[in-house]
């Protein structure tokens, strides 16, 4: 059964109109089709990187030729969103297509005693809908090679290990349940490698250390033959690939080392790179795998300040300006999207929307009894352009009301058409901005539109009220033992 979440003002017409659209696009369950021709999903997912660090994306300080190469063969979104500005929350979007925050993950999964006192869960429910499980179920093979982050960290040693989760296979890092890469470090002038996140050992069976440096070509190492033990199966796969290489410490190879928080970076940044290629390359030089898988690459967040870019975007990590929330995305698939080198400087799309919209792709019934927050775009990701209808609405994790320096940022945002809105939790001290106009929300504007204020902030006030609570409006870190 395919539920779907009713479109601002535009109530059941939007979806529709999505399932006349999608007649000649997807396959439905019912075609006489081997399930070895749908497509292959593979979605990179990236730690703590900035809109503007990709080169293609605008960085002149740093160069990311496969990532660039990528984009001149496919589609690249200029107004894509994740839907929180800190990670276990974005991952829980992009994983659920639902608003995170009804999964009360709505910060960084950290110790049980601090989850505690903001409000928020201690792992991802296993009983939310996830697009590994709706893959799976529906033919394909499911692996998750990354950070994971949603449940099994710190002192949370019980948590639901990935694999239950939908995927088949799993390798993780320190915040996650089962095998795992641990970080090894290094720098110039160290006479033997130290050790990070050492207690992650305990964090389900099989753990292997290496080179910090070197960690996401482990999960490209763990990826290509997952892919190749599909190809014999004659399966379509789907794939997480999710480095964490440009979260901090920065950890570049000792050859490549630099001077300063921006210097090491950018370092992790190129190599994080050149670890693509060999992924990048296998599906590229691969016919069939060429013709018919769909690249899908992004951050999960904006970048910490001093470190990643967000390009001309005001905010970094946990802020709910466009800095903090607004991601690249590319879109890769020469038998799948059209256009070549397309720049799409239109269409507003969120992480939320990438489940139903890969789900309808590739012609996948939705589970029973879900509604999506997310609406379905698969024309968009394949380059016909289009933006989602209804708005996008936020909530800042509730351990960041101050951070890099502003002692009181917005509670709640949301983006409709070219307005985006930013208020407290009761709608006070709005700020409203023109993107079209100031993308980098220079000017407030909120009392030359009074109307578009007051509709915009009920509207966000509501949407609030409707998602489970955390602690945002009572906590208060801890003070520091002296």
């Amino acid at each position: 059964m395919r539920t779907f979440y009713p479109c601002w003002n535009l109530k059941w017409l939007f979806p529709c109109l999505l399932a006349v659209c999608f007649g000649s696009l997807t396959l439905s369950a019912d075609d006489d089709v081997s399930t070895a021709t749908r497509p292959n999903i593979v979605l990179v997912f990236i730690d703590d990187m900035g809109w503007g660090d990709f080169s293609c994306f605008g960085n002149d300080d740093a160069q990311t030729p496969n990532i660039d190469r990528m984009a001149s063969e496919g589609v690249r979104f200029e107004q894509f969103y994740v839907n929180s500005p800190i990670c276990s929350p974005s991952r829980t979007a992009i994983t659920t297509g639902q608003y995170p925050q009804r999964w009360r993950i709505g910060s960084y999964l950290a110790s049980r005693e601090l989850n505690e006192r903001r409000g928020i869960a201690q792992w991802l429910d296993p009983k939310a809908p996830t697009l590994a499980r709706t893959l799976q179920s529906a033919g394909y093979a499911t692996g998750h090679f990354g950070k994971w982050h949603m449940g099994g960290q710190r002192d949370v040693d019980e948590a639901p290990y990935i694999t239950e989760y939908g995927f088949d296979e799993s390798l993780t890092n320190f915040e996650g349940m089962g095998p795992k890469l641990l970080p090894l470090t290094r720098k110039p002038g160290d006479v033997k490698n130290g050790r990070i996140w050492e207690d992650a050992e305990r964090l389900g069976d099989g753990y292997r250390w290496m080179l910090r440096s070197e960690i996401t070509g482990g999960f490209v190492d763990a990826a290509i033959p997952f892919i190749d033990k599909a190809q014999q199966s004659e399966k379509p796969f789907y794939i997480n690939l999710w480095p964490d290489d440009v979260h901090a410490p920065f950890w570049p190879p000792v050859d490549d080392w630099a001077d300063g928080k921006r210097g090491l970076y950018l370092s992790v940044l190129e190599n994080m790179d050149q670890q693509f290629g060999e992924l990048f390359d296998r599906i590229r030089n691969d016919e069939a795998l060429r013709n018919n898988t769909l690249v899908l690459i992004c951050s999960d967040n904006g970048p910490e300040k001093g470190a990643g870019s967000a390009g001309p975007f005001r905010g970094y990590k946990t802020h709910l300006y466009e800095g903090g929330v607004r991601s690249s995305l590319i879109a890769w698939g020469p038998g799948l999207v059209q256009g070549k080198g397309q720049v799409d400087q239109e269409s507003v799309l969120s992480a939320i929307d990438l489940v139903p919209s890969l789900l309808d792709l590739v012609g996948a019934e939705y589970p029973s009894g879900v509604t999506f927050d997310g609406e379905s775009l698969a024309p968009t990701l394949l380059g016909k352009g289009g933006s989602r209808q209804a708005p996008i609405f936020f909530r800042r994790p509730p351990d960041r009301d101050s951070f890099y320096g502003i002692d009181d940022l917005p509670d709640l945002a949301m983006r409709q058409g070219n307005w985006k809105l930013l208020c407290e939790y009761d709608g006070t001290n709005a700020e409203l901005y023109d993107l079209a106009n100031d993308p980098g929300e220079s000017q407030n504007i909120a009392s030359q539109h009074p109307t578009v204020t007051q509709r915009m902030t009920q509207a966000v006030v509501a949407w609030h009220q409707s998602m489970p609570s955390d602690n945002g409006a009572t906590f208060q870190l801890k003070k520091r033992k002296r």
